[in-house]
């Protein structure tokens, strides 16, 4: 028998991809910790040689930089409200999560999230408005006002999600159970808290609060607290990234975050091979028993066979040469994969175009775009029946940001990762060479000194 913690099957598929990406976002920090799940370590190769390889091993964050880029396009101006959000709601969007952050901001970390992970969700919730024996904790609606008692949006990590009933659920039925994994702080002693897990389970109309109890050798899972709700739905809307069925999604570059694998694992081998090559081996032949080596100015060694040789064995270099020549391609098809987003169908270059089009030649992130304005409506109508308002509203995402060819689109984002300070501003103008955007013959010094002409002329 299942317990309340035990995340089902469906859950586990959406989150399949969820250590890796964490593992990714996480930087060299995390992608050290996951040790030998993203950096094998080779038949033959010593513990200790293996764990001075992982110690220097660093992450080019091709994925995080990515997601950055990309999920703040929509949101590179404000959203914006529609005539139909209510007044009631509009205050409380400056605030939609009860911890200073408003609407745009918390769409888009929510974007951020599902841009990377492939799954976000928004809870609206409602502080209890009576205690678990039904009584009322406010005596009038204005206590409640005045007491600050109103919906509230929570942002919802895939990780976080523990399952959900039915289990073939569609958009249009919606689900009758939700099991969430929560963390929450409780005194310990007079002086300090402690974080405990707690599991809620969220029905229509109904709130469950579970927390395991018991001694370290047997520990169960408790019913802690419950209510009833005003809600005969649950208030939660699911934000995909790569949507493949109701609360089932996949991150949108997942391949990317493959290939960023591939390049932390490649960059390894590669820092070892220049390890190797940048340390000579003295190499000596028939000097005889007994005959010292000392290596520096002012010394000698004397062989004593006519064939005796004393020489420095160095690496010859091409294989150091073809791996540099293979990270360098990495990180160009790492690039394109996230520009593969920003590219729209031939002929149609503006939002209107593509919306005139019923979005059928949009690019990929204009689509993620529609996805998080309609799961931000959802929100906005799961807020006002809160508060039993019969319409919550809608809002508007920028979306106007398609590139009319790949070449666009990475261009694009290397002036984005240039500007940001993210890649060296040399790196920037030999990636336009060599895309061809900008002349072959110009080279970087002479480009330097015109830039400082300029400057001083102006």
């Amino acid at each position: 028998m299942t317990d309340v913690r035990t995340q089902s099957a469906e859950a586990k598929k959406l989150n399949e991809d969820c250590a890796l990406i964490s593992a990714l976002l996480g930087g060299t920090k995390a992608m050290r910790a996951a040790g030998k799940m993203y950096l094998p370590q080779w038949p033959g190769e010593a513990d200790d040689s293996y764990k001075m390889r992982l110690s220097v091993a660093t992450l080019f964050p091709a994925y995080a930089r990515t997601i950055d880029v990309l999920s703040a396009k929509p949101f590179s101006k404000p959203v914006t409200l529609g005539e139909d959000v209510p007044e009631q709601l509009k205050p409380w969007l400056q605030d939609v999560d009860l911890s200073g952050r408003n609407l745009h901001s918390f769409l888009s970390e929510v974007a951020q999230e599902a841009m990377g992970y492939g799954f976000s969700g928004i809870l609206v919730d409602y502080p209890p408005t009576v205690d678990e024996e039904g009584r009322a904790l406010y005596p009038t609606k204005a206590a409640e006002l005045a007491a600050g008692v109103r919906p509230y949006f929570v942002q919802i990590h895939p990780q976080n999600i523990l399952g959900w009933l039915p289990k073939n659920a569609t958009s249009a039925e919606g689900l009758t159970q939700l099991r969430l994994l929560e963390s929450v702080s409780v005194p310990d002693g007079d002086f300090d808290t402690i974080e405990i897990e707690q599991v809620r389970v969220l029905g229509r109309g109904t709130w469950q609060v579970w927390r395991e109890v018991g001694t370290n050798d047997k520990k169960v899972w408790q019913l802690h607290a419950h209510g009833r709700t005003s809600m005969q739905t649950i208030p939660f809307a699911p934000v995909y990234g790569k949507r493949l069925g109701y609360m089932q999604a996949t991150p949108p570059l997942l391949e990317l975050a493959y290939s960023n694998v591939e390049h932390w694992q490649s960059n390894s081998d590669q820092q070892n091979i220049m390890h190797i090559a940048r340390v000579p081996i003295l190499f000596a032949k028939m000097l005889g028993e007994g005959n010292s080596i000392t290596v520096g100015a002012g010394s000698a060694v004397k062989s004593e066979s006519p064939d005796g040789d004393l020489k420095f064995v160095e690496h010859g270099g091409k294989a150091i040469d073809a791996g540099r020549l293979s990270i360098l391609d990495l990180e160009d098809r790492m690039r394109q994969a996230g520009a593969e987003l920003l590219v729209i169908k031939p002929g149609n270059v503006t939002e209107s175009q593509t919306l005139a089009d019923n979005e059928q030649g949009a690019c990929a992130l204009q689509k993620i775009a529609s996805n998080i304005e309609d799961s931000a409506d959802m929100a906005l109508q799961f807020m006002a029946q809160w508060v039993h308002e019969s319409e919550g509203g809608h809002v508007t995402l920028f979306k106007d940001f398609g590139a009319a060819s790949l070449a666009e689109a990475s261009a694009e984002l290397l002036f984005k990762s240039a500007a940001s300070g993210k890649i060296s501003g040399e790196t920037y103008f030999n990636e336009l060479k060599r895309r061809g955007m900008i002349s072959p013959d110009l080279d970087w010094e002479t480009e330097q000194e015109r830039i400082q002409s300029s400057m001083m002329g102006a």
